[in-house]
């Protein structure tokens, strides 16, 4: 949030933040931020109502971005419809509006009986929780034993969760791509298309490196803009930032996922514009409907490295920072992680130690760059307790 309140003050822009937070604490920090429960954001319209008028709306999350939706409808704010961000939000909503546009999509079902689903199901293939994002709960299996205790991990993750949902897929197997955009009525503009050099092919699906521009031949990556351009139609999403995810294999794109929000966490740092702008500040600009259509990105090759868990522990520190700042072409190292913090990796996680970011001339520098500083880098995870009840 506060980099897109810096992008506001650089743009002379007014920002009103919205968070979900203690309607009862006054201003707990500083931000003078309107408070919000977004799963029920209608409860408090008329104080952010108040604050305005306003020109425009943007989210950050996916669940803000159900809020947004329902904020611009009662404000009349250029906004997607509450119908398809809520679409996008769900695995299973959004594959059935893939397959009813035409799009590929592998078998998909909901699991309504893991001993009937197990026997059936089309190895290898995905188990994955219907509403969480960032692959969270999202586990590969190869036979009924991996699908059983697959199955019973996953709903141990989503015991908190309103919706407990789990989606059976087949694997699709390919290269993946995340590509970064705005939609202006309905029409997509791409910003950045982000090679994943890693294989994701299992048992978890932990994103560690982002790269762009890609280095795919013109004819796949124009490929990719035209599918998720279809996807965001089939989903009915119209204005606003868009995070697409994606394979590529023999049979052409698919759809993972289309999320009506831009880039999470601090990855959107690796992203520079001609002329020095931020993502921030260019989604800010459009949302108050200002053209983008000119942008391109900063010249060279971009990069950013999500520094994964190792393992389960609690964080103890880290050497070897400075060494991995020296490593040519890195612009930054942020370590997220705090002393104490208890770190789980995926499938349970949902956090990574920190992050590195690149600058070169091309993405194989790149991506060598954000490889060589991880290497330099030595993390302390202590293992933790478990209490016995």
């Amino acid at each position: 949030m506060h980099s897109f309140a810096e992008a506001a003050a650089k743009l002379g822009v007014d920002l009103v933040l919205a968070t979900d937070r203690c309607h009862v604490l006054e201003n707990p920090w500083g931000d003078d931020a309107v408070a919000l429960r977004f799963d029920d954001p209608d409860g408090n319209l008329d104080s952010l109502a108040a604050r305005g008028p306003f020109d425009g709306i943007l989210a950050v999350g996916d669940q803000p971005a159900i809020a947004a939706a329902r904020i611009g409808e009662h404000l009349g704010l250029r906004f997607s419809p509450m119908d398809a961000v809520v679409a996008a939000k769900n695995k299973f909503l959004a594959r059935g509006r893939f397959r009813a546009a035409g799009l590929p999509v592998p078998h998909f079902e909901l699991v309504t009986d893991s001993a009937a689903a197990a026997r059936s199901a089309p190895y290898p293939c995905v188990l994955k929780p219907v509403v969480l994002s960032a692959s969270r709960g999202v586990i590969r299996v190869n036979d009924p034993g991996e699908f059983d205790a697959a199955f019973a991990r996953i709903l141990r993750i989503l015991e908190r969760e309103a919706d407990a949902s789990i989606q059976l897929e087949s694997f699709i197997p390919g290269r993946e791509f995340a590509l970064e955009g705005v939609l202006t009525h309905g029409r997509l503009q791409p910003l950045a298309l982000f090679d994943k050099p890693d294989p994701l092919d299992g048992p978890f699906f932990e994103e560690t490196i982002y790269v762009t521009p890609s280095r795919e031949p013109s004819g796949v990556q124009a490929a990719i803009v035209k599918t998720a351009q279809r996807a965001a139609s089939a989903l009915g999403l119209i204005d606003g930032p868009v995070h697409a995810e994606m394979r590529v294999n023999g049979a052409g794109v698919w759809m993972l996922e289309i999320a009506a929000r831009p880039i999470g966490g601090l990855c959107s740092r690796v992203l520079r514009f001609s002329g020095g702008a931020t993502l921030e500040q260019v989604l800010v600009e459009h949302a108050l409907g200002r053209d983008a259509s000119g942008l391109r990105l900063a010249a060279g090759a971009h990069g950013v490295m999500m520094i994964p868990i190792p393992a389960a522990g609690i964080y103890a520190g880290v050497e070897g920072i400075e060494e991995a700042r020296e490593a040519g072409g890195i612009e930054d190292i942020v370590i997220t992680a705090k002393i104490g913090q208890t770190m789980l990796p995926l499938p349970e996680g949902a956090s990574y130690l920190g992050f590195i970011f690149a600058h070169a001339a091309s993405p194989v520098r790149v991506e060598a760059a954000l490889r060589e500083a991880h290497a330099r880098l030595r993390f302390q995870l202590t293992p933790s307790l478990a209490v016995v009840r």
